[in-house]
């Protein structure tokens, strides 16, 4: 879809690019290890994207979220970010040039916990 529509972007003054990714962009869990490897790959492709098209002005922000108030995530335990929420913060990104949206507190702590001694990524510490 972004080679498709980036020479339309491009010929119109650049635009942006939104991609819906998630905090298993960054770690991978029990029974979600599949899901979590095609958002990894996504989120790759989002950097990649910015990179590429960022010379025809054309912005990409990747949109991490963990849980979000969805039929998919009806079932998952825990607080939920509303969906509305997630859309004005993702204006309020577009509008001010950034290249990520952090939509909850799940994902702004584990998106910091990627740089920890024993990454969040890495899974629960050995002894």
């Amino acid at each position: 879809m972004s080679q498709a529509f980036a020479p339309v972007l491009a010929a119109n003054g650049g635009g942006a690019i939104v991609n819906v990714l998630s905090v298993l962009s960054w770690l991978s869990l029990p029974a979600v290890a599949t899901y979590s490897a095609s958002k990894s790959a996504a989120w790759s492709l989002t950097n990649g994207l910015r990179q590429e098209l960022r010379g025809q002005g054309t912005q990409v922000v990747g949109v991490h979220v963990a849980f979000m108030d969805t039929d998919m995530a009806k079932g998952a335990p825990g607080e939920k970010v509303q969906p509305d929420a997630v859309v004005e913060q993702t204006w309020e990104a577009l509008e001010a040039g950034a290249l990520e949206v952090l939509a909850d507190p799940i994902t702004r702590q584990v998106k910091q916990g990627l740089s920890a001694p024993q990454g969040v990524y890495l899974g629960e510490p050995q002894r």
